[in-house]
């Protein structure tokens, strides 16, 4: 059992309000409108599945979240998305992607995101592989970055 099935039960209880500050500044950035298709990549809980008021798909690797997430909200791999090629509107990864093989991860953002997706992916400040991750996401995406108190957030509108 994984650390993150270890506390599904009180993930929110630890976290939700330092997500839901990290979902409200993406929204600053990116808007998100009623007919979109959003992806939440390392979706946990759901707490930005239910963000969002959109058509929104979650998807995560740990059994113990998704089942505290409910509907709309998958267990799977950021490395193999099981999604169709160009099928999201809007990507977000909230401080999950440190968590991933990023390179595979990218890649299948890139796969499933449409050509002009909305994407926002947060990066622990702290994450071990840090600058390896901005490397990469930067030499795959035209991003603006936004810094946060525990993260770097890479936006592309």
């Amino acid at each position: 059992m994984n650390y993150y099935s270890k506390i599904a039960g009180s993930y929110d209880e630890l976290h939700e309000e330092e997500q839901l500050n990290k979902l409200k500044l993406i929204s600053k950035y990116i808007k998100v409108k009623k007919d979109d298709l959003l992806l939440d990549i390392g979706c946990g809980t759901g707490i930005s599945t239910r963000f969002f008021k959109c058509k929104t798909v979650g998807i995560d690797n740990s059994k113990s979240m998704i089942k505290k997430a409910g509907k709309n909200c998958v267990f799977g791999a950021a490395e193999r998305l099981p999604f169709k090629d160009k099928m999201f509107d809007v990507i977000i990864c909230v401080t999950a992607i440190h968590h991933f093989n990023a390179e595979e991860a990218v890649n299948e953002i890139k796969r499933v995101s449409k050509d002009n997706s909305r994407i926002a992916v947060t990066l622990l400040k702290k994450a071990q592989y840090f600058s390896k991750i901005k490397g990469m996401l930067l030499k795959n995406f035209s991003f603006i970055q936004v810094e946060d108190e525990k993260d770097v957030i890479f936006i592309r509108k």
